[in-house]
Order: C-alpha cells, then sequence, then structure tokens
C-alpha cells in the first residue's frame, strides 16, 4: 500500500498542470465553438476570438504534451534527491526511447510512410503516432510513465556512485543522464517486441470497461470511494483519465485516450458529448456539490439540540468546502470514523449517483477537483452541449437521497455522528489518522507535550510564524527529515513521532485535519499546503 501511495502521488506533478491548461483550453474552445458564436454574434469579434483561440492554444499544449509532462514529472516526483537532474534524465529518456524506437521500426521496414494520403489512419492501425515530431509506436501516457520510473531506478543507485578521480565531474547528478541513455535503449528494445501485446491487452480491458456500460458506472463509483481512506483512488483515477483505459473514442475521425483528452477534443468538434465520455466524472460534480451536504444536514439534523449550533459550524465549514472545491476529506472521513457501515453506505449512495447522472445522459468532466468552480468552467460556460442545466435537477434528488438515508440510517443505528456523542465528548470532524487508528489498519502512539513548545497564538497566522510553529510542533528541527506537500496536504516525516503533538497542529495551527501514515505527519491545508511546505523548507534549509 505504501508503494502504491507513494507511485500515485508521483502522479500529483504532472496532472498539477492539467486545471490551469484545462481552464485555458475550457474557456478558450467555450467562446470559439462555432455554435456558441452563431448564438451570439457579438463573439465573432476579430479580436475576441484571437485572445480566445490563443487561450485555446495554450490549454492544449499540455493535452497534446501528456506523455512528456509524465515522463518528467513522475521522475522528479518519486526522486528524493537531486530532484533538477531527475527532470534532464526524464526528458532525455523519453527522447531516447521513442528515437530508438523510431530507428527499430525503420530498420524493420514497419514504419508507416507519414507522406501517404491516408498515413494517419494507416498509423493508427499500425499502433504508431508522431510525439514530439518523432513517429514512433503509440505509447500514449503509460510511455511517460514507464520512463519516469525507470529513471527513478537508475537515479537512486547513480547519484551515489563513486567514479575515479580522474572523471570525477561526471559522478553522482551528473551520471544518471549518462546511463539514462542506454538504460531507455534497452528498455525501448524490450518494449518493441513487447509492447504490441500489452496494447492488445490494454485494449481488450478497454473494451470491457466500455461495454461494462452502466454497472462499470455504478462499480467505479463504489470502488473509487472505498479506496479513497487508504489513499489508493489515484491509482484508479488517472489511468481512467489519461490512458485508454478511460476508453478509445473516435471524434471527427480521429482517435483519443482517456477521458480528458476525448472530452477536450468532443468540446473543440461541437455537438452532443457522448456521456460515456464523462460517466466516471459527472456524477461526482452531484454528489460532491448536493450528496455530501446533504449527509451533513442529516448530521446536524439528528444531533442533539444542545450541541446543534456548534455542529452547525463545523459542518458548513467542510459542506461548503465540498461544494465549492471538491475537496470532501473533512466529510468523508467523519462518516468513517464514526462508523465504516456508513461509509460504505455513502460508496454505494456515489456509485447510484454516478449511475443515475449517466443515465440522465449528463456529459461534463473536469481534470480534477468536482466542485462549483470547475463545473462552471467545465460545464456551463461549454454551452447546452454539456448538458450542464441537469445538475440543479439532479443535485436536488441527490440532496434528499443523501439526508433521508443518512437520517434513517444515523437514528436507526445510533451512530455517533458529530453532536450525537456523550455530552464529556467533544464535537468534532474525524481525520484519516483518527479513522485509521479506530478500524486498526495501524497503531497510533500519542503523547501530549507541555504548552511550552507551543509557539503559536491562536488566530491566523502569519506564513512564516505558522511555519515556526509547525517545525515546533513536530518536535523541532532535530525531529525533521524531510518536508513534502501533495495538492492538500503538508507531509512531514519524523524520526519520533510520539513527540509531535497533532491536537494542537489542528486547535491551533489552522489545520483542517491531520493523520499519520507510518513516520510521515499529514496535516491538511488545501491549497495552503505548497506555500507553508516551501516555508519550512527556507527555514530549515532544506533543499529538493
Amino acid at each position: 500500500m505504501n508503494v502504491f501511495e507513494i507511485f500515485g502521488r508521483s502522479f500529483l506533478l504532472p496532472v498539477s498542470v492539467l486545471p490551469a491548461a484545462g481552464i485555458l483550453k475550457g474557456i478558450g474552445s467555450a467562446f470559439t465553438n462555432a455554435g456558441t458564436v452563431a448564438l451570439h454574434p457579438w463573439m465573432a469579434n476579430t479580436i475576441f476570438q484571437f485572445i480566445m483561440s490563443f487561450m485555446n492554444m495554450l490549454g492544449n499544449v499540455a493535452f497534446a504534451n501528456l506523455p512528456v509532462i509524465f515522463a518528467v514529472g513522475v521522475a522528479v516526483g518519486l526522486a528524493k534527491h537531486e530532484k533538477g537532474s531527475a527532470a534532464v534524465s526524464g526528458l532525455l529518456g523519453f527522447l531516447v526511447m521513442h528515437t530508438t524506437l523510431n530507428f527499430l521500426l525503420s530498420q524493420s521496414g514497419r514504419l508507416v510512410d507519414s507522406s501517404l494520403e491516408n498515413a494517419a489512419e494507416l498509423m493508427a492501425n499500425s499502433m504508431q503516432t508522431s510525439v514530439l515530431g518523432i513517429q514512433t509506436m503509440d505509447l500514449n501516457v503509460f510511455g511517460g510513465i514507464i520512463t519516469g520510473i525507470v529513471v527513478y531506478f537508475v537515479h537512486r543507485k547513480a547519484i551515489t556512485i563513486q567514479v575515479p578521480q580522474v572523471i570525477g565531474f561526471f559522478s553522482g547528478p551528473r551520471l544518471v543522464p549518462i546511463l539514462i541513455m542506454p538504460a531507455m535503449a534497452a528498455v525501448a528494445i524490450v518494449l518493441f517486441f513487447l509492447w504490441p501485446f500489452v496494447q492488445q491487452m490494454i485494449n481488450m480491458m478497454s473494451v470491457a470497461i466500455l461495454k461494462s456500460g452502466y454497472i462499470g458506472t455504478f462499480g467505479y463509483g463504489v470502488i473509487e470511494r472505498l479506496l479513497l481512506p487508504f489513499g489508493l483512488h489515484h491509482g484508479v483515477n488517472w489511468p481512467i483519465r489519461t490512458t485508454p483505459l478511460g476508453g478509445v473514442f473516435t471524434i471527427g475521425g480521429q482517435e483519443y485516450t482517456g477521458t480528458i483528452n476525448a472530452y477536450m477534443a468532443a468540446l473543440a468538434q461541437g455537438g452532443p458529448i457522448d456521456p460515456m465520455i464523462t460517466r466516471f466524472s459527472s456524477g461526482k460534480f452531484v454528489f460532491n456539490m448536493f450528496g455530501l451536504p446533504g449527509g451533513a444536514l442529516a448530521m446536524y439534523y439528528t444531533a442533539k439540540p444542545e450541541k446543534k449550533k456548534f455542529v452547525a459550524s463545523l459542518l458548513f465549514a467542510a459542506a461548503a468546502t465540498s461544494f465549492l472545491t471538491g475537496i470532501t476529506e473533512p466529510i468523508e472521513f467523519t462518516f468513517l470514523f464514526v462508523a465504516p457501515a456508513l461509509y460504505a453506505i455513502h460508496a454505494v449512495l456515489a456509485g447510484l449517483t454516478m449511475l443515475i447522472t449517466t443515465l440522465a445522459g449528463a456529459a461534463f468532466l473536469t481534470p480534477t477537483g468536482h466542485g462549483l468552480i470547475n463545473f462552471i468552467i467545465y460545464g456551463v460556460l461549454q454551452g447546452p452541449e454539456t448538458k450542464w442545466y441537469l445538475l440543479p435537477f439532479l443535485g436536488i434528488g441527490c440532496f434528499i437521497m443523501y439526508f433521508l438515508v443518512f437520517t434513517f440510517v444515523i437514528k436507526k443505528f445510533d451512530f455517533k455522528t458529530p453532536g450525537r456523542e456523550a455530552n464529556d465528548v467533544q464535537v468534532a470532524l474525524h481525520t484519516k489518522d483518527e479513522t485509521r487508528q479506530k478500524m486498526g489498519i495501524k497503531t497510533l502512539k500519542d503523547k501530549e507535550k507541555g504548552e511550552s513548545n507551543k509557539t503559536a497564538k491562536k488566530g491566523k497566522l502569519a506564513l512564516h510564524d505558522q511555519a515556526l510553529a509547525l517545525i515546533d510542533a513536530h518536535g523541532g528541527p532535530d525531529n525533521i527529515v524531510s518536508v513534502d506537500a501533495c495538492i492538500t496536504r503538508l507531509r512531514i516525516n519524523v524520526k519520533d513521532d510520539s513527540i509531535v503533538d497533532s491536537d494542537f497542529i489542528k486547535s491551533d495551527l489552522e489545520a483542517m485535519g491531520f493523520a499519520r501514515s507510518g513516520m510521515q505527519m499529514q496535516s491538511i491545508y488545501g491549497g495552503k499546503a505548497n506555500q507553508i511546505k516551501i516555508e519550512i523548507q527556507k527555514i530549515l534549509g532544506l533543499v529538493e
């Protein structure tokens, strides 16, 4: 599980460019769509169309070059030290792999003549494509991921190799790109013989997923939610979004793999959008924006009268976060903590919501973040083809379903949701750390620290002061091994987890939640996590 989680987290760097690129492409394609321009003649203005086309072009850069972005991003994400060397090696390795494949295809007489009139069709049938101007085998995003992984293993060994003094200049990080060239050439040779069989298996799995239809949509919704507490959901989401496992769709006579690429192509093409492209995304908007707030209202409704006022402030903040941004952890881990059965019910309701949303024909998708902000950009602004207008109707139904089911289950089984605890128990949302401890997933050791170690006062903290206080709360500089962050979590590895003051981090240092994974302390700070990480690294003199 730890290896899979680390691998999943390595995707965060390359996919972090997709939301911004998607916003540019989404807005650009929305206002250059021929149908939209026909409905609103003022959009035909030459300057306006130039600006929108320019934005569309900028956004398309990322989506058209996902494989190389993954090659560099995965290598950097997995590397622990000398990340610059890993980045250069990732790019070089990617170029070496595809250039070698081009050479092997040419020497074997299998390279399709790109000058032919039907070259595009012949290349697709032969599983060939053009990557950065190199005609090669169509490895799609898998080629980037494979490169990133190989670079990681070579990088990890090479940076510690001591070479003879006479060529000492090439030791350490400078040795990595040198070794990557023969390594990736060898990988390309293996792929030249092996990939056609792998591609056939991927195509079979893709067809199976597509043929699974509505049952597959429901199953994906349930499984993806059940994997979330273990941090394994990234391993399901990104292959669906960026590889043929999400489907291979023909749009405008051209094939697109993965749901993100297909959706962006469908927006540019105009006309109706196939709900099969968006079936793994549309329903998430519905239960994030309406279902989970409905569950939160049920918890408020079933709370003790004397605790409702305090419960309302907690649940409203968590529900608003889910509605606006799609960050659902504060609510979902509370479900899981108070009763795993309640979370299992949520997983089933999520799968059912995704199924109903697809059946209704909703066709809106986002690279990441299923909340109101992305819904406006990727749904509303793209015009009626996305059927964005279905969301309010589906959302109201989902809200009522979650509210009624949760209210019934909470009362029936007397689940101790926030506000239903004993009078001497503090009302609180629950974190992954607390949840895993209760479920027995791992052992948790807590030891309270004295007040003398608390260097910050309650209330809003300046970034520098917050970073200093977090260092103290994690046992001081000597106890901190490394500092990192993903999209929403600050991740600090420590030597001794017993002296980490998690209560202080949550109560005084503005963390929305706190979790432990072995010796890694995870504080949930939303979009501020990376800023805090950089500030702590500056204070401690840590470099990546």
